[in-house]
């Protein structure tokens, strides 16, 4: 079935970008357009790095699943969820600019903003908005961090930190 990821919130170019922000996430994403593949298939082509882009595909919903059987065993497998990107929008310099900061900040650094807005959120700061003005980013800035990461999931106007 071809489906088609229609983007008209300039924040949902982050989940793109970040599927093929390095040579390992564009290959797993490459293999999984094609075909079904199984965590363990992934892992064992790609090591440790492409089974963690497996969680991030999942999380950013860019991958479905399935259960197929392997071996006397069952296993989940993955495929791209989308067969295409049709892009929408319209976007100021500006906002363009925050979307792509948050997308292309190195990894350190984002990891660094993520705790902090993760130990915001586990104190029960979990506003959108007040996070913004906390940690000093613009809440456009603020939606494509949280878009960008695996541990946190903009629900409305409220940043929650997600479970394994």
């Amino acid at each position: 079935m071809a489906r088609i990821k229609v983007i008209k919130d300039v924040t949902d170019f982050v989940p793109i970008l970040r599927a093929v922000s390095s040579p390992v996430k564009k290959s797993v994403f490459t293999e999984l357009a094609d075909d079904w593949k199984t965590a363990d298939e992934i892992e064992e082509n790609y090591g440790e790095e492409g089974k963690e882009a497996l969680t991030l595909f999942e999380k950013m919903k860019l991958v479905e699943t399935r259960w197929q059987h392997t071996d006397r065993e069952t296993k989940k497998a993955y495929h791209t969820y989308y067969s295409s990107v049709h892009i929408d929008a319209s976007v100021p310099v500006k906002e363009i600019s925050e979307v792509l900061y948050a997308a292309m900040l190195e990894d350190e650094k984002f990891k660094e903003i993520e705790d902090e807005i993760m130990e915001h959120v586990r104190k029960g700061e979990n506003f959108a908005k007040d996070i913004s003005d906390i940690i000093e980013v613009s809440p456009l800035t603020l939606k494509s961090m949280v878009k960008r990461s695996v541990k946190l999931d903009y629900r409305g106007h409220r940043i929650l930190e997600l479970k394994e």
